[in-house]
Order: structure tokens, then C-alpha cells, then sequence
């Protein structure tokens, strides 16, 4: 495929965001921006949401990865289920009843504002690696098949994708946020698809002998019960439960469009019809894996290696689309990627300025005047700014599977917030506000370290998903360990 087709159809994509983008910021507000005048509709919001769910990595890194790990991922999304039920459940009701914005708010009222801006800074710390981790994957690919033939720098290549974004997000926020993930959701499934259709087509099997070829290949064993691996079913599942409740129950970036529904109800609506979709989504991701290997395998297709000779399992879906299953693969290919490029990131440009904005600086969003919009709209670049810098460190540093480096930082990141919230909600006692800075540093550094040196301390256990419960419990008995013994309204 011609680098230029590409160039076109990202510039012709962009068109199209711009489009929607004035459509529903034309008449938008500060309170369209922050939460788009609470007034989305629940069903667009859920579609919307498989955006985040399948990002860039998931696209790219889950089919390859097979190869090594087979269908395990899929005991992590299982787990997700039950995370987000205990969202609907539980979360959900608390932010609608206190009218939250920020979610992180309610860390404010419960313990001071010390405990809010620790939220805050750990969820800006989550999003910003998270996000940055993704678009790398994303736009290493873009670099390798499309850049580098016009000779373009790394740096200025990413930089060109996320002011794009800053443009189509600049005014409208989340009531622009709601329908543009809609629509990248819905090209990033079809994506998957239509390469599924031409794999198939491509080996001659229909539907039927797919399904049967996935089902019997070695590649779909789902459940594994070594206790000292990694990927022992129970440290999946109860790790992407929890992994569920912190990435998306206490990350502004996913709250802040569950919060723009109308009611509670159609929040709930939203956050159990999305669990359903994500994990047909990633089954039909998983089995497109198996189906790249069985390619591979009858044209004697060789897996990429790094310098050492071990796989590089990221690299397989873009081989595959882009220079072995014929042009309309490779753009097929290219859609998923871009729908997946802008919906990885451009929340969360959103989301921390609104974040920073609130939690950081103090700053309600009711009657914002000229001077306060124009310093939404700084931190609004700011954050792009901050967003590019933290992809090239990523450049710079990263030697693994990119999903694995991500959802390590997910559990160092998001476990703090897990702590916080649960001391909050399961317990009455307050703490001393101006220690749960000092507690929310100290848990991830032991975690760290167990991760590091788990197998020679635990008699060869080696720590997976389950480190995030692990950070959360180490955050709840510090704060323990701070609270007074006295009363506080929850």
C-alpha cells in the first residue's frame, strides 16, 4: 500500500472529526466542555466507550500476543465483568448523588483537600503514561509503514497527531468526546471484521470452519492453573475486576462521560450494556490472533524477533495487513489504527484539564469568565504538550510487550486510588489529610519491589494482574494506620 493512500485517508478521516466536531460545539458551553450539559444518550456513550476498551494496544498487541499467551488475556476480561458491575453498583450512585464533576471531589468531602489532589495527581500520572503508552504503539506502527518513506522525524510525526486532536476537542469536550469515540469505536470493530473476512477468504475456510479452527487450535486455551505463574486464573480475574473498577469506576477520563448521561439509570444502562460489548469485542479480537498464526503458518510466515531472537509479537498485525493480505486489508487496517490513534488520547487531553482544573487548582466550572477560559484552554494545550513528551520517553525506554508495560503502570498508578476510595466508602473513621500523599507514594514503591523480587522471596510466585489488589490493600492499611478514632460522615 502506498504511504500516500494513507496520508489521504488521514487527512479525509480528520475532515470528518472536524465535521462533528462543529456539529456539537458549535452552540457548547463551559458545561458542554466539562460534561456535556449532562444531556448524552447512554447507548451512544456505551459505543463509545469500546473506544477506550479496545485503544491502540489492545488492537495491536492482544492478536500478537497469542503466540505467547494464548486466549489468558481473556480470564483478565472476564474480570472486567464483574468490575464494572460493581461500578453500577456502587460507584455510580455515589458520584450522581453528590452531583460530582470531578470525581475526585468526593476524596474533598471525605478527607480534605490533600487527599483530593493526591487522587488527582495519581489519576493525571495513570491517564498521561496510559495514554502516551498507547498512542506509542500506535504511532510507532505509523512511523515504520508510513512516515519514515517521507523521511518525517518521530517526534514531529506525533506531534502532528496530537495537535489534530487539540483541534477537534479544543471547544466542545465531552459533548464532542461522546459522538466522535462513537464513531471510533464502530470502525475500530469493523476493522476487526473485515480482517477476519480476508484472513478467511484468504485460506478458503467460511464462518463455520473459523469458528471450529479457532475453538481446536492450541493458540484458545483460556484457563490456566499454575499458582505461581503469572497468568493463574484467579490473579487475572480478580486483577481485571479491579483493574475495571480503578481504570474505569475511579478514572475521571472514563467517569466524566458516564456522568454527562442524563440520570443514574442511563449511567447504569450505559456501564452494563458497554461490559457486554467489550467482551465480545475482545473475543473477537483474540480469535483474529489465531486466525494471523494459522496464516502465517500455511504461507511460512515468520515471526518478527528483536536483536536477542526473542518475538515481537506488537509487530504481527501490521506485517500481516500491511505487506501480505493485499491493499484493502492494509486500509482496513489503517482505519482501526487511526480510529484507535485519536480515541486513545484525545479524552484525555479533556479529562486532565478538567482534572487539573478542578482538583488542582480549586477552580469551579460554574460561571467561568473570559480569564478562567483562557486558562482552561492553556492547560488544554499544556496537556498535549505534556502527552508528547511522555511518548517519546516511552521511545526512549520501552524493551517489552507494550500491554505488559501498561497494565504494570496501571497497577503502581491506579492501586493508591483504590485504597482511597475504599477506606472512604467502607469505613467512617477520618485520616490525617496531609499523610495520604506520603502512603500513596510509599504502596506503589512496595509493590515495585515485590514485583521485582517476588519469585525468590514466595518460593517462585511470580506477581500478574493481582498487584493492583496488592497496592489498594497497602494503601488502605496506611490510611488506616493515619485515621483518628472518631467519627466522620461518610
Amino acid at each position: 500500500m502506498l504511504p500516500g493512500v494513507f496520508v489521504l485517508f488521514l487527512a479525509g478521516y480528520f475532515l470528518l472529526l472536524l465535521l462533528i466536531s462543529w456539529l456539537t460545539g458549535r452552540k457548547a458551553d463551559t458545561q458542554a466542555y466539562f460534561i456535556g450539559n449532562r444531556n448524552s444518550i447512554w447507548y451512544v456513550v456505551a459505543i463509545g466507550m469500546i473506544s477506550d476498551s479496545l485503544s491502540g494496544v489492545t488492537y495491536i498487541s492482544v492478536p500478537g500476543k497469542v503466540q505467547t499467551a494464548s486466549f489468558s488475556y481473556l480470564q483478565t476480561v472476564l474480570g472486567y465483568v464483574l468490575g464494572y458491575v460493581v461500578i453500577a453498583a456502587v460507584l455510580l450512585p455515589l458520584y450522581y448523588n453528590r452531583n460530582l464533576t470531578s470525581i475526585y471531589t468526593y476524596l474533598r468531602q471525605r478527607f480534605g483537600p490533600v487527599s483530593q489532589k493526591t487522587g488527582a495527581v495519581f489519576f493525571m500520572l495513570s491517564r498521561l503514561t496510559g495514554s502516551a503508552a498507547r498512542l506509542f504503539v500506535i504511532a510507532g506502527v505509523l512511523q515504520l509503514f508510513v512516515f519514515d518513506h517521507y523521511k518525517v522525524p518521530f517526534a514531529l510525526s506525533v506531534s502532528i497527531m496530537i495537535a489534530l486532536m487539540l483541534v477537534y476537542t479544543y471547544r466542545g469536550g465531552i459533548k464532542t468526546l461522546v459522538w466522535t469515540d462513537a464513531l471510533q469505536s464502530a470502525l475500530q470493530v469493523l476493522a476487526i471484521v473485515l480482517t477476519v473476512a480476508v484472513i478467511g477468504s484468504s485460506l478458503h475456510w467460511g464462518p463455520a470452519e473459523m469458528v471450529t479452527r479457532i475453538v481446536n487450535s492450541e493458540k484458545s486455551a483460556t484457563f490456566f492453573w499454575d499458582w505461581r505463574a503469572v497468568n493463574f486464573f484467579p490473579k487475572d480475574f480478580f486483577g481485571g475486576m479491579m483493574i475495571a473498577v480503578t481504570m474505569t469506576g475511579l478514572d475521571q477520563n472514563m467517569m466524566q462521560k458516564n456522568l454527562s448521561c442524563r440520570s443514574l439509570s442511563d449511567a447504569k444502562k450505559n456501564i452494563y450494556t458497554f461490559s457486554v460489548l467489550q467482551l465480545l469485542a475482545h473475543v473477537l479480537l483474540l480469535g483474529l490472533g489465531v486466525l494471523m498464526y494459522e496464516y502465517m503458518k500455511a504461507y511460512g510466515i515468520q515471526v518478527p524477533v528483536n536483536a536477542a531472537g526473542a518475538p515481537v509479537t506488537d509487530q504481527v498485525f501490521p506485517l500481516l495487513a500491511l505487506h501480505h493480505l493485499g491493499t484493502f486489508a492494509a486500509v482496513v487496517f489503517l482505519m482501526g489504527l487511526t480510529a484507535s490513534t485519536f480515541s486513545s488520547a484525545d479524552s484525555v487531553l479533556t479529562t486532565l484539564t478538567t482534572s487539573f482544573y478542578i482538583d488542582i487548582l480549586g477552580y469551579s466550572t460554574e460561571g467561568m469568565g473570559r480569564a478562567r477560559r483562557r486558562l482552561k484552554n492553556g492547560i488544554h494545550i499544556g496537556c498535549g504538550i505534556l502527552l508528547l513528551l511522555t511518548i517519546l520517553l516511552f521511545r526512549a525506554f520501552n524493551e517489552s510487550a507494550i500491554i505488559d508495560t501498561l497494565l504494570f503502570l496501571a497497577a503502581l498508578t491506579y492501586g493508591p486510588m483504590l485504597g482511597l476510595f475504599a477506606f472512604g466508602i467502607f469505613n467512617r473513621r477520618a485520616i490525617i489529610d496531609k499523610g495520604a500523599f506520603i502512603v500513596c507514594l510509599l504502596a506503589p514503591a512496595g509493590c515495585f519491589f515485590l514485583k521485582q523480587y517476588s519469585a525468590g522471596w514466595l518460593n517462585g510466585y511470580k506477581f500478574g494482574h493481582e498487584l493492583l489488589i496488592v497496592n489498594g490493600l497497602f494503601t488502605y492499611i496506611g490510611l488506616w494506620l493515619l485515621s483518628l478514632r472518631r467519627g466522620n460522615p461518610a
